[in-house]
């Protein structure tokens, strides 16, 4: 068998501060890992760190870290270099490093910036999509900064579903079972399962397109809920594409290293065997797809180790509606399999982003980690998972000019009192309180939110109809608009004097892209607000529904429509950014999100960098 690369996945270049800077790899090799830190006309002085957690015989997690003496200079390329004490792991490492070395460059680097001016974000990439990853065009744009000898962009935002759990093609579940068998990633018992233990996964009758059979159901308590899932049980599980969801926490880290890495797909073998022949032609389509997805991953793995990179999750990156109603969370908290399916995934989420957005608030939770990896297993997995769970740190900040602010719109939820299927808000009051108090009295601030703050009012109307008649989780009615006490509380954020006035929104979620500019109306000093949404790099909405929405939105919702009286944000004046290409409002289209920021004053630039190479552009209205 040809001897797996020492480096599986990464590097990744995370946070990176005014004198310390994060590089997350994976390796298949248990070594001593040292960071040096270099300039055009030196070796910076400095310390060096490595974190590691073990998840398989042959695979290993590190966070490095380089605390340098002095501060960075400003917009100076930074070379860096990973160093193994085993000298035959150094040699494989230096062979495979070539690949992701810019031309003319000797190595790899990044560069530091307190004040950042052109920022990238996006979200949702579905490898199996049929459209090509927006997200190599991050490698593109690198390229083209270093021919031209520029500045390339100073960070990358991802702002969810950066994997997809609840949705896994054929071909890439089988490639997950193959990465689990290469690196020996560890097993599991999975207590309240059809499957007792996860290592019987890939070979049971139900493990390739039909898992919604191994997923946890429970009871039906109403006449109706009998009627409509035919059935005296209904999945607890919401997601629509859970034929391959994925289960074990080794299926989750295989997933990660699958999707930002190609050094293992050539050691993957995909084939049909235990996929039941009524799929094959499904699984034929869907490898047409990966293999487009594996073509592009070189590019993307080259972009992330050279781009300081921050992530929050959004629901796929745990499973569809995640945490959407009081009700959802009961039942899904409430069956053992459920409980721990959405625990592997956050333990997912924490080794292998969220450790590197904030090393030192999940500091915790990786020593729990570290210390219950014991005989080559996770023990005390249940423990590990209520930790996980009663976490509720996973928003950060960035000490940036201005501060990026990335919030957790996942777990602080503020749940509905009156019907436990109502939508529950995004934030709590006390997570909302806390966000003010970080962003009063700043000069301008850059938020993160997965979902849309203002969103597309046809389309949040829709969802508010279905919610009165108990039906939120069939039209996915998740926007800060569906639940008052939230709503209310966001709103008079922005109208509080000592909100910053300039104010930089964030977001994805929704597979399409669009740009508002936001005033309070009746106000002369109006804070400005900008929101940029751009979803999804590897996913989009169907076409032809988009346009409906699109025009009836324009129509029913147009500047003086007496129905924007009876929307939230009636005491605000939202008008859009017409794109330089598509149709009205809204683009359709996997794209990459493109912020510029000249800290003047002057216009914000907001750009969708398409898949192909082109810009559609988002020029700001002649009288904002």
């Amino acid at each position: 068998m040809q001897p797996l690369p020492v480096v599986v996945a990464g590097p990744i270049v995370r946070r990176v501060t005014a004198d310390k800077c994060y590089v997350w790899l994976v390796s298949s090799v248990s070594d001593d890992i040292s960071l040096s830190l270099h300039l055009a006309d030196g070796a910076l002085s400095g310390a060096s760190d490595c974190q590691s957690v073990q998840v398989g015989e042959r695979a290993f997690v590190h966070l490095l870290s380089f605390n340098s003496e002095n501060s960075f200079p400003e917009n100076r390329r930074i070379q860096y270099n990973l160093h193994f004490t085993n000298s035959d792991y150094q040699q494989c490492w230096h062979s495979s490093l070539q690949q992701l070395l810019y031309s003319n460059c000797t190595s790899l680097h990044f560069h530091y910036t307190s004040s950042p001016t052109t920022i990238l974000h996006g979200s949702c990439r579905k490898p199996h999509f049929h459209d090509d990853d927006a997200l190599a065009q991050v490698d593109t744009l690198h390229e083209n900064a270093f021919q031209n000898d520029a500045t390339p962009p100073d960070l990358l935002l991802m702002t969810g579903d950066q994997i997809y759990a609840d949705d896994v093609a054929g071909p890439m579940l089988k490639a997950i079972h193959n990465t689990i068998d290469l690196l020996g990633l560890f097993h599991e018992t999975l207590t309240g399962a059809v499957v007792p233990h996860s290592s019987d996964l890939a070979e049971h009758e139900f493990g390739f397109y039909q898992r919604e059979q191994l997923l946890p159901q429970i009871a039906t308590n109403t006449v109706l809920s009998s009627l409509f899932f035919g059935a005296k049980k209904k999945p607890v599980f919401t997601s629509v594409n859970a034929q391959n969801h994925l289960i074990s926490s080794a299926e989750i880290f295989a997933m990660y290293i699958l999707a930002w890495s190609d050094a293992l797909w050539s050691h993957v073998s995909i084939d049909k065997c235990h996929v039941p022949s009524k799929y094959h032609d499904l699984f034929d389509k869907e490898h047409i797809a990966i293999k487009g997805f594996v073509k592009q991953l070189p590019a993307v793995r080259r972009a992330l180790a050279h781009i300081p990179t921050y992530m929050i999750f959004d629901d796929h990156d745990v499973t569809d509606d995640w945490n959407l109603t009081r009700g959802w969370e009961q039942e899904v908290y409430g069956n053992p399999l459920s409980k721990r399916m959405v625990g592997n995934a956050l333990l997912g989420y924490l080794i292998c982003q969220g450790w590197g957005n904030a090393p030192e608030k999940v500091k915790p939770l990786i020593e729990q980690l570290q210390s219950s990896i014991q005989q080559g297993e996770l023990t005390g997995h249940d423990s590990m998972i209520d930790a996980l769970l009663d976490f509720d740190q996973w928003h950060y900040r960035l000490e940036t000019s201005p501060p990026i602010e990335v919030l957790d719109t996942r777990t602080q939820r503020w749940r509905s009192e009156s019907d436990m299927n109502k939508p529950s808000g995004l934030m709590d009051w006390e997570a909302l309180c806390d966000f003010q108090h970080s962003i009063i009295g700043k000069e301008a601030v850059i938020v993160v939110s997965a979902a849309p703050i203002y969103g597309v009012k046809v389309i949040e109307a829709i969802q508010k109809v279905f919610t009165f008649f108990g039906k939120a989780l069939t039209v996915d009615a998740e926007n800060w608009m569906a639940h008052k006490g939230t709503a209310n509380v966001m709103l008079n954020i922005f109208r509080h004097y000592k909100t910053p006035p300039e104010f930089f929104i964030l977001s994805g979620d929704v597979h399409y892209s669009f740009v508002y500019d936001v005033r309070l109306r009746f106000r002369r000093n109006s804070p400005h607000i900008t929101q940029f949404t751009c979803s999804g790099l590897k996913n989009a909405f169907p076409d032809k529904l988009i346009k409906w929405l699109d025009r009836m939105n324009r129509v029913l919702y147009r500047s003086k429509s007496p129905l924007n009286f009876f929307t939230r944000r009636r005491n605000m004046s939202v008008k859009p950014r017409h794109p330089s290409e598509g149709y009205g409002e809204l683009f359709n289209g996997c794209a990459l999100g493109v912020l510029k920021i000249s800290h003047n004053g002057s216009e914000v630039q907001c750009k969708a960098l398409l898949n192909n190479g082109k810009e559609v552009e988002f020029p700001s209205s002649k009288d904002d």
